[in-house]
């Protein structure tokens, strides 16, 4: 059974930082590039940070850039995501994809809460 289990969401004041975890089973974790996409209140969902199946390539949504950091541990099947300098619009749920490159198969995490508020 195929499962992604996001963690490390919560309430941080702005300018905090948190780390985002998302532990995967039930496939080969290395045949898939991993994201972190997130969807704030009345909105749709937005691409956050990708990374590729060896962790080789990186990418991030623009507003994400110099502030996020996305990074995976193959051996744990463990995609992270570092936010620092947290923003009161950084505030959505945050949700871990699977993607293989190869056929296009794609898994979702169910999604973890992050509020930036004072």
């Amino acid at each position: 059974q195929v499962q992604l289990v996001e963690s490390g969401g919560g309430l941080v004041q702005p300018g905090g930082s948190l780390r985002l975890s998302c532990v995967a089973s039930g496939f080969t974790f290395s045949d898939y590039g991993m994201s972190w996409y997130r969807q704030a209140p009345g909105k749709g969902r937005e691409l956050v940070a990708s990374i590729s199946r060896l962790g080789g390539t990186t990418n991030y949504a623009d507003s994400m850039k110099g502030r996020f950091t996305i990074s995976r541990d193959n051996a744990k099947n463990t995609v992270y995501l570092q936010m620092n300098s947290l923003k009161p619009e950084d505030t959505a749920v945050y949700y871990c994809n699977a993607k293989r490159p190869v056929g296009g198969l794609t898994y979702w995490g169910q999604g973890t809460q992050v509020a930036v508020s004072s």
